[in-house]
């Protein structure tokens, strides 16, 4: 079934390009191309079986999304992050999945997990308020996963945790204007005092113990991998597939253009432009293989029912920040010898520059908080934190 995705998203790929100016011009993806896509089943590949999913290994969905990110940035980061919230949904109750995907399987979920709703506990549950930022493609969702903190009898934090919110209880504050990702339409969402029943919220730590309430339901291996490694390699999946797609674009476009300058000539016979094809190559393919080979690690462990180690789960994130540096530095390179040309607004290369530098600076892709973690396991010092 994922090849049968991969082969229908390549279908769309001209189309998706050819809308790519427009998205990143009016800020917004078309509705067509959020169908196209519904229709391809790139939604459903990380989603239960039980509900008409189906339950993907990771690497697939990945190499989806970079397919996607190599048309159009902003299609494929939404493409992503859309898609893996099917995944994170199978980790609450089974009530709540059953809530959700009832009455319509395609039903599409979008996030900020930024603790900044203050939840307050309550009879039955909790009553949640607060603004969040970037929500990437929250104008095609019905609900979203919220990050909240638990605030106690003396006002202070108490825990942290991811609550589903149905469309009824927020509102959409369409605020988005930014340098690269602009058609992401990653707006504000904004809840007063909405009712969060128990079933609802899941608690952050649980969920980094794997120890989510969806897995009784979902036993599948998919469901057994860490939220820290699934999450984070969706962004920087769509980093590194708009670099790949704008070095594609370069290749093509460089190849019978002649100098102007510095003595005219072909561009391809400056040894300069060869070593930077040579070195971007070199960095996108080094961020692919590293993630391709931690997940199939992972899988291997999943597959057997045996504990990820920690280890591999530092490695894991360790090669996703530095998948999304490199993807960065690879693009930095064909910008640079593109020459003035690449400057021109609409360019398919200073689109991807613009596209690669704004998912590099989403918190997931933070390389300090990452290789601190992993610095900090291979010194042998305990490591705490819900995003490994």
């Amino acid at each position: 079934m994922s090849n049968e995705v991969l082969e229908a998203v390549r279908a769309l790929l001209p189309k998706i390009a050819e809308r790519a100016r427009s998205v990143d011009e009016k800020g917004r993806i078309p509705a067509a191309t959020i169908r196209e896509l519904t229709e391809a089943g790139v939604f459903r590949m990380l989603q239960p079986a039980r509900y008409d999913g189906m339950e993907s290994d990771l690497v697939s969905f990945y190499r989806v999304v970079r397919e996607i990110s190599g048309a159009c940035g902003s299609t494929g980061w939404v493409s992503g992050v859309l898609g893996v919230h099917s995944w994170h949904l199978a980790l609450f109750p089974e009530s709540v999945q059953r809530e959700v995907w009832s009455a319509n399987r395609d039903t599409l979920l979008a996030s900020s997990y930024a603790p900044i709703g203050r939840l307050t506990p309550v009879e039955g549950g909790y009553e949640l308020s607060g603004r969040w930022g970037f929500a990437s493609g929250c104008e095609f969702a019905s609900w979203m996963l919220l990050g909240g903190l638990v605030v106690g009898a003396q006002g202070r934090p108490i825990d942290f945790m991811t609550v589903l919110v149905p469309k009824t209880d927020y509102t959409i504050d369409r605020v988005w204007d930014t340098t690269g990702l602009r058609g992401t339409a990653s707006d504000d969402i904004v809840v007063e005092r909405a009712f969060i029943p128990d079933h609802r919220a899941m608690r952050n730590y649980d969920q980094a113990q794997l120890r989510a309430p969806g897995m009784k339901a979902n036993t599948g291996s998919l469901y057994r991998i860490p939220f820290g490694t699934v999450f984070t390699t969706t962004v920087a999946s769509a980093v590194i597939g708009v670099v790949e797609g704008c070095y594609d674009s370069y290749v093509s476009s460089m190849r019978d253009r002649i100098r102007l300058s510095l003595g005219g000539g072909r561009f391809v016979e400056d040894q300069f432009a060869q070593v930077a094809v040579a070195r971007a190559a070199s960095e996108i393919d080094a961020a692919v293989l590293q993630i391709e080979r931690n997940l199939n690690e992972i899988h291997e462990h999943t597959a057997r029912n045996t504990q990820i180690p920690m280890e591999l789960r530092l490695r894991s994130r360790r090669d996703q920040v530095r998948g999304a540096e490199r993807a960065i530095e690879a693009v930095d390179l064909l910008f640079k010898t593109a020459g003035g040309n690449s400057l021109r607004r609409g360019n398919v290369i200073e689109r991807a520059w613009r596209d690669a530098h704004a998912g590099g600076v989403h918190v997931a892709n933070d390389p300090d908080r990452a290789l601190s973690m992993y610095g900090r396991g291979e010194f042998g010092l305990k490591v705490e934190d819900n995003l490994v």
